[in-house]
Formats: C-alpha cells, sequence, structure tokens
C-alpha cells in the first residue's frame, strides 16, 4: 500500500524501528537467541512484514501462539524454525509437522496427538515440552512431568518425536521483585534437570519472556522470546520507557479529521452527553471508533494530538468515530489526529492511552482492527538484500 495513499485512517508500521529493536534485545540477551513472537498478528502489527523484518535484523526463530498463524507464515515463504504452542484437540498436527514446526507440548493429550500425526506423516514430530512452573495457565504441573517426559522419551527412540526444547513462562516478571519470579526461575532448572537425566537432549531450555529479557539476565539459558519489547513497548511502565531500554515504538495511529463545526456552549456532545461543552467552542470528528479498536473506557480521557496540540476525546467512544474539544483553534477538515506513536513528536503514546483505558499498551496496539490499514514502511526489496 503506497504511503501517500488517502486514507480514513492508519497504523504507520516503522520497520526499521524494529530491526533497530531486534538488535537492541539480541545485545540484551546474555548470548541466548532471539525468538520474534508475532503471534495475534505481531500484535496487531502485521505479521507477515513483522517477520521479515525481525530475521533480517537477527532474529533466530519465530514464535506464534496457534498453528494456523504459524502455518499462515510458511505459506508466505517465511524459512527458519518457527515454534506454535496453543493447541486444541483435533488441531493441524500433520500439516504443522510438515510444515517443519516446532510444536509446543503441555500435556499427554497433544504429546499422543503429536505422536499419532508423526505416524501419518511418517515423519518425525519437533516438540518442545511446557513445564507449568507457577503461572498456572498451559504447561504441565510438576506433580505430571515425569509421565510426560518418559513418553516423550520413548516416543523419541521410536523415531516418532525429536525433544527440541523444555520451556516456561513466567507469571510476573513485569512486576520487579515479584516473589513467584525466584520460585519458577528454580522450578524450571529442576524440571529441566529431570528431563535431561532421562535422556532428553533439547536444542533449547527457555523461559525469558520481554520483561526477563530486559531485567533478568539469570532466565536467558539458550533462547529468549521477545514479544511485545520487539514492537518498542515497555512491558511493564515500573520498569521503565521504552527509552530507557533503547527501544522505539514501532506502531504510528492516525487518522483524517473528518468534520470541523463550532457549537454553543452547553452542547451535548456524543451519546448520553457525557461531556457537555463549557463554552463556545470548535469541535472535531475523528473517524475511528470501538470497532477499530479504539476503546470506549478512554471515553472522555484519552489524547489525541490535533493541529500541535493535545486535545481530550470529548464524551463517548462510538462503533465508528469519537469526538475532540479543538477549544479556539479550528484545523482544516483533513488535518491529521495522531492517537499514539512514539512520542518524539510530540503525540501521546500507546501507554498514555493504556492509562486512559486503564489497560495494558500491550491492549491498545493488539485490538487495532482490520479497517485500519497498515502502511509498513521500510520495507526491503529482494534487491536490498
Amino acid at each position: 500500500m503506497s504511503d501517500t495513499a488517502p486514507l480514513r485512517a492508519r497504523a504507520e508500521i516503522d520497520l526499521d524501528a524494529l530491526r533497530s529493536n531486534v538488535r537492541t534485545l539480541r545485545a540484551r540477551a546474555s548470548g541466548a537467541a532471539l525468538m520474534a513472537v508475532v503471534k495475534a498478528d505481531a500484535y496487531g502489527h502485521g505479521a507477515v512484514p513483522c517477520a521479515r523484518a525481525a530475521l533480517e535484523a537477527g532474529a533466530d526463530w519465530l514464535g506464534t501462539a496457534t498453528p494456523q498463524e504459524a502455518l499462515a507464515l510458511r505459506a508466505a515463504g517465511l524459512p527458519g524454525r518457527i515454534m506454535c504452542w496453543l493447541w486444541t484437540p483435533g488441531g493441524p498436527w500433520r500439516e504443522a509437522i510438515e510444515a517443519d514446526l516446532d510444536l509446543g507440548v503441555g500435556g499427554m493429550w497433544a504429546l499422543r496427538e503429536a505422536v499419532g500425526a508423526a505416524r501419518e506423516a511418517g515423519q518425525a514430530a519437533r516438540v518442545q515440552l511446557k513445564a507449568d512452573t507457577g503461572l498456572g495457565r498451559n504447561g504441565c504441573q510438576p506433580a505430571d512431568w515425569p509421565e510426560l517426559v518418559e513418553e516423550a522419551v520413548r516416543a523419541e527412540r521410536a523415531g516418532l518425536v525429536r525433544v527440541t526444547g523444555l520451556w516456561s513462562h513466567f507469571a510476573a516478571a513485569d512486576e520487579p521483585g515479584h516473589p513467584s519470579i525466584a520460585g519458577q526461575l528454580e522450578r524450571f532448572r529442576e524440571m529441566v534437570a529431570y528431563a535431561e537425566e532421562r535422556g532428553v537432549r533439547p536444542e533449547v531450555r527457555h523461559i525469558a519472556n520481554s520483561p526477563a529479557v530486559l531485567t533478568l539476565p539469570e532466565s536467558h539459558f539458550d533462547l529468549v522470546r521477545t514479544g511485545i519489547a520487539l514492537y518498542g513497548i515497555s512491558p511493564s511502565p515500573e520498569l521503565g520507557t521504552p527509552a530507557d531500554f533503547g527501544l522505539r515504538p514501532v506502531m504510528t495511529l492516525s487518522a483524517s479529521v473528518a468534520l470541523v463545526k463550532h457549537v454553543p456552549g452547553g452542547h451535548g456532545v456524543s451519546y448520553g452527553h457525557h461531556y457537555v461543552t463549557p463554552g463556545d467552542t470548535t469541535l472535531g470528528l475523528v473517524p475511528l471508533g470501538y470497532a477499530d479498536g479504539i476503546p470506549r473506557h478512554a471515553s472522555g480521557t484519552a489524547p489525541v494530538l490535533v493541529a500541535g496540540k493535545w486535545r481530550t476525546v470529548a464524551g463517548r467512544v462510538a462503533m465508528d468515530q469519537f469526538v475532540v474539544d479543538l477549544g479556539g483553534d479550528e484545523p482544516a477538515v483533513g488535518a491529521r489526529a495522531v492517537l499514539f506513536g512514539p512520542g518524539d513528536g510530540g503525540e501521546p503514546t500507546a501507554e498514555d492511552w493504556a492509562r486512559a483505558a486503564g489497560t495494558i499498551a500491550y491492549e491498545i496496539v493488539t485490538r487495532i482492527g482490520t479497517r485500519v490499514p497498515r502502511v509498513h514502511q521500510h520495507v526491503k526489496s529482494e534487491r536490498d538484500g
């Protein structure tokens, strides 16, 4: 898509910023390999272009949640190691094996489905056994770990699987000093040691997510998984700003002001008249709404940059649009309204919107809908190498 195409709204994706973030995160990874996590359409940034840019910048692996996401990357021609981990019974195990994916396995049922698909495919499945070290979500509980490991070892001896990894996930690495962190690390070491004593020889052991990559070098092992930090967003304001870590936000969300009009004081704005103009003023209409992922919880609080000044969403965010009170200014119809971006041009950031909506910046960028075109900037061609 052309960068100059007339658009109602756009999410500009700075792939040079993403490449820079990959290099920064690699430098922090203590020599471990780096997985670029591009699940959920690369956190709303566009999976295929972001995956390509991450590999160009030196990422060693790609990661997705669902096998369908991983298969889409393969179909787009993405090479190298790709891991997926969110399975349900009857999933596309055989297709994933034939696409040379690494399969996250967190329980006996999943291992057995992988083994059955490997028999059908006539090809060993690459599996990575996930330990639940305390998150209480996907993964095998310590009490069930021996059975899973021993079943995997038997399947490996039969030539049906190759155990390529042992892994887990932190519950609170984004909360400095949280007591669960040390406990999970110790439990992971114990569960890895048990598997290795039983003959498992993993290529990679990994537990570190974005906050752990940035602040817990003792958790880096052989591979680190970078998700939100890849896109230049701090995993926790408590840990520091993106700039504190040498990261740059990748997405800038903007729209063209669709209407500008004068209204008198006492004029209600948007549904329910939760905002009433305090005096004669100018209103601007921004053609984005909750159908585009703009959080309704940000009604009356979220900032927008219009004509060089921060404005506040006036009244409720509607399905397709919201209003800002422009005061005495009167920008032209078509003026650019910037909801969030890196912040160094005076615009708000995704973190500003997260605070306004009572959520996290992960959600702000990931929820931007398909009606908003992604305009990928600094795409490298084959000639660029």
